[in-house]
C-alpha cells in the first residue's frame, strides 16, 4: 500500500518548527530534508537542531557530501529511516551496517542522472530506494515522469524493497507514480504551500 509522506524542507530553526507543526494534526510519517550547502546548494538547520513529535514517524533525507560524519548524531536522533545519496563520498556497506545495528533503516537516493546499474552493487545493503526528481534542497520541483522507467527497473530487480519518489508530486501524477511501483510519495510544495495542507494531504491519500 502506498503512503503520502509530507516533506519538511527548511532553512532555519523557526521555519523548521513552522513546517513540522503544520503537519502534526494530520501526518503520520514525515520526510525531513537536511542539506549541507555542498552536496545540495542550500543549507538546512544542523542535525543538532532537528526534532519531531513522538507521534510522527520520521525519515531523514540527508543531502550531505560526507554523510558518515553525521552517524553519531543520526544514531542519537534515531529516526525510522535515513536516506543518503549514491553520489556522495561514503563507505556504503559500513554506513548501512552501523545504522542497522542501531535499529535504523537505511535508504539510497538516486539523482536523475544516476542509473540503477550504477548503484546496483550497493542497493542490496539498503532497505529503501529514493528516486529523485526535484530541485535538490528546495520544495517545488517538477516531476520528471520519464524516471518512472527507473522505478519499474528497481521494482523488477528488487521486488521487496521500499521505493519512494521525491519531486513535483501532485494530485495530477500521484496515481501514476503508485501504478509504476512507488510506495512512499514524499510530497513537499503540494502540501506545505496549500491553503489547507490537511485537505491537500487527504486529497492525495484518497486518490492513491
Amino acid at each position: 500500500m502506498a503512503v503520502i509522506c509530507p516533506t519538511v524542507t527548511a532553512f532555519d530553526p523557526h521555519e523548521y518548527r513552522t513546517q513540522i507543526e503544520r503537519l502534526v494534526p494530520f501526518a503520520k510519517r514525515v520526510h525531513i530534508d537536511l542539506m549541507d550547502g555542498e552536496f545540495a546548494p542550500s543549507k538546512s538547520p544542523d542535525l543538532s537542531q532537528i526534532w519531531w513529535p513522538p507521534e510522527l514517524t520520521a525519515d531523514i533525507h540527508l543531502m550531505y557530501q560526507r554523510p558518515a560524519e553525521q552517524i553519531d548524531e543520526l544514531i542519537r536522533l534515531k529516526p525510522s529511516l535515513v536516506i543518503i545519496h549514491a553520489e556522495t563520498e561514503t563507505d556504503f556497506p559500513d554506513f548501512a551496517a552501523k545504522l542497522h545495528a542501531a535499529g535504523i533503516k537505511v535508504g539510497l537516493g538516486l539523482l536523475q542522472d544516476t542509473s540503477v546499474d550504477q548503484a546496483a552493487q550497493i542497493i542490496s545493503d539498503f532497505d529503501h530506494v529514493l528516486v529523485f526528481s526535484g530541485n535538490l534542497g528546495y520544495h517545488g520541483g517538477a516531476a520528471d515522469l520519464s524516471l518512472l522507467d527507473k522505478v519499474r527497473d528497481i521494482r523488477q530487480r528488487y521486488p521487496e524493497i521500499e521505493i519512494s519518489w521525491d519531486g513535483g508530486i501532485s494530485d495530477q501524477n500521484a496515481p501514476q507514480l503508485v501504478e509504476a511501483g512507488v510506495n512512499v510519495l514524499n510530497t513537499g510544495g503540494f502540501i506545505q504551500k496549500a491553503e489547507d495542507p490537511a485537505q491537500a494531504y487527504r486529497r492525495l491519500t484518497a486518490i492513491i
